[in-house]
This record gives C-alpha cells, sequence and structure tokens, in this order.
C-alpha cells in the first residue's frame, strides 16, 4: 500500500477571511475543521454560467476604494491554453481582470445581478518570467485600486476605473486595470433598442469559415475567431455562438473577450508566426459589435522594432465602416 501527498499553491490571503456571500455559521464551521478550504466566488458575481471558468476564489475590502482578490489558474484550460506549454496564456490575465470588476461591482458597491456592464477598455501587462507553468495552479493574490467612481443621484454606482497588480508567491506576475460602465435593465434596453436581446434573432449572421489555425496562434479551428477575406493582414471577425468559453451564456453582442481574442489572432497572422506571447494588451471598445453584421479585423504591424525586441501589432475592428474597437498588442521576440 502506498500514500501520497497532496499539494497545491496557497494563496497568500488568509484562508479564514472569506467574502461575505457566505453564511456566518459556514464561515465558523470551516474555521474550525477546514481552516484551508478554497471555493470559487459565486459565478452570478463574475457572469459567468459555468463554474469551471471563474477565475477567482476569494476577495476582502480593504478600505472604501481598495480590495484584495485571490485567484486560481489552472494549468491546462480548454481554451486558454499554456503558450508553446510553458506559460500561462496572458489572455487568462484579461479574463481575470474582467471578473475582478464585475465582482467588485456586485459584492463590494452592491450593484444589483440583473444589470449590465459595458466595458470601455482593458489593458494587461505580464512579466513572462512569473508566468511560467508549474506542477500546481498558480494561486494570485491581487491588489485593487479603485478609482474615478461614477455614481447616480440616489448614490448607486455608474461606473469606476480600477487598476489591478497580481502576485505569485509574492512576484509580480501581471499588472492590468479596466474602466466600465453599468446601467439598469430598463436603460440597457432603450440603449440597445432592435439589437436587445430577445428583439430580434441575435444570431442571424451564417458561421463563417475558420481560418487555417495554425496561422493564426491556435491550434484547434474551432477556437479560431478569424476568417479569411482573400487579402492580407485582413479577415472577417467568426462568430460562433456555440463556443463554450467565449459564449458561455446568451448576449446580444460580441463579447469583449472575443474582441482581445481576435487581436491576438490577428497578431499572430501579421507576424505570421504559429505562437505568440503577448507581453501587454490594450483594448479600447467604442460602439457595440453586433452579432448579425459583418465585422472586419485588419492588422497593422509597426515597423519599427522595440529595444527588447519585441513587436508592435495594432489591430482595429470595423462594422458597416465604423470603428467599433482598437487594440494593440506588445509581443515577444519569436526567439524568447
Amino acid at each position: 500500500m502506498t500514500t501520497s501527498t497532496f499539494r497545491v499553491e496557497r494563496p497568500t490571503i488568509d484562508a479564514h477571511q472569506v467574502g461575505s456571500y457566505y453564511p456566518d455559521s459556514f464561515r465558523r464551521a470551516t474555521d474550525l475543521r477546514y481552516p484551508s478550504l478554497t471555493t470559487t466566488v459565486p459565478r452570478e458575481f463574475v457572469h459567468r454560467a459555468a463554474v469551471a471558468e471563474v477565475m477567482l476564489t476569494d476577495w476582502e475590502q480593504v478600505d472604501d476604494t481598495r480590495f484584495r482578490v485571490a485567484a486560481q489558474w489552472p494549468r491546462s484550460h480548454s481554451f486558454f491554453t499554456p503558450i508553446d506549454g510553458e506559460y500561462h496564456d496572458p489572455l487568462m490575465v484579461t479574463e481575470t481582470v474582467r471578473q475582478i470588476g464585475y465582482l467588485l461591482a456586485h459584492a463590494g458597491f452592491g450593484v444589483p445581478i440583473d444589470h449590465q456592464f459595458l466595458l470601455w477598455n482593458l489593458t494587461v501587462t505580464v512579466h513572462p518570467e512569473h508566468l511560467r507553468v508549474r506542477q500546481t495552479p498558480a494561486s494570485l493574490d491581487i491588489k485593487v485600486t479603485c478609482t474615478d467612481l461614477k455614481r447616480r443621484g440616489n448614490g448607486d454606482l455608474a461606473g469606476l476605473h480600477y487598476e489591478t497588480e497580481f502576485r505569485r508567491d509574492g512576484q509580480l506576475v501581471a499588472t492590468g486595470g479596466a474602466t466600465f460602465t453599468c446601467t439598469t435593465p430598463a436603460a440597457y434596453r432603450r440603449v440597445r433598442g432592435d439589437h436587445a436581446f430577445g428583439a430580434n434573432d441575435p444570431y442571424a449572421l451564417p458561421l463563417t469559415a475558420p481560418a487555417a489555425p495554425q496561422s493564426v496562434g491556435r491550434t484547434s479551428p474551432v477556437d479560431v475567431v478569424l476568417s479569411p477575406v482573400g487579402e492580407p493582414n485582413r479577415w472577417q471577425l467568426r462568430v460562433d455562438t456555440r463556443h463554450p468559453v467565449l459564449f458561455d451564456h446568451p448576449v446580444d453582442h460580441v463579447p469583449g473577450m472575443l474582441l482581445l481574442e481576435s487581436a491576438r489572432q490577428a497578431a499572430a497572422g501579421a507576424l505570421g508566426r504559429s505562437s505568440i506571447l503577448p507581453l501587454s494588451i490594450t483594448g479600447d471598445f467604442r460602439r457595440y459589435v453586433e452579432l448579425a453584421t459583418p465585422c472586419t479585423i485588419d492588422a497593422c504591424l509597426v515597423p519599427e522594432q522595440l529595444p527588447d525586441g519585441s513587436e508592435l501589432v495594432l489591430v482595429t475592428g470595423h462594422q458597416d465602416d465604423v470603428l467599433c474597437f482598437s487594440a494593440s498588442l506588445t509581443v515577444a521576440p519569436e526567439d524568447r
């Protein structure tokens, strides 16, 4: 007979500092019997239908504008696959930043679950030397500072900007930030009009054929979000509403994470690489990208290399010749 020891990376937030969404009786029981138990935050707080897609595991409020959040990244993921099998996917960092904003809005500032969020910008910068995949999932301690809080006349939160600092075993893994506004269901319906979910058929655009996966930095055609149009560094956005991660639940417009993924894939295509490691990603979202209208994705490689040998790619998305979003990616040298 043999025995084995189960080990995991421990988050630096104390295990007894659980969020207010647990009842006092549960906290007392776990403090006494299982002081190191870890679970995810409620999936509703981060607008996910699948518990498996929840990255956040804990949170606490430090003061009126500062929070600490714990997160865990799996060693492998169905969509956020490790880069070259060696680095956690930087797009998983962007998804974690997105989830943090929604968690704090609901749990920290009391925004009702049924309110809608409008993401205006999101940026991350990673330090790849601390982004490596190890023998256990990565546990992150994240400091969050909220700025530019906007409130309505009744005091309810209307929007904010926040900055994050990710650490793993005390080492800086990434920084990031985002800006969003939130609206009531009634206000959202007024803004979206005929595009609101249920007002018409949001899935009217036929699914287009994917680009060759390795030409845009992916390994599976299922995960390709670009379709070739016969022009260099130009594609049509491929919107597969059946994708279990990018469309975790029904929505009435193209999600921001899909747009960031399209920018990553367009950067790989423009660089002519089968795999890239983004060092920074910045996305600006100006208009809703509609599900039933073709969206053109263009990539432009900035000719000058940066001092460390990394390369800059600019990506834009247009619908009906109107700019809907733009992104910039700094990509690590190929011989990293």
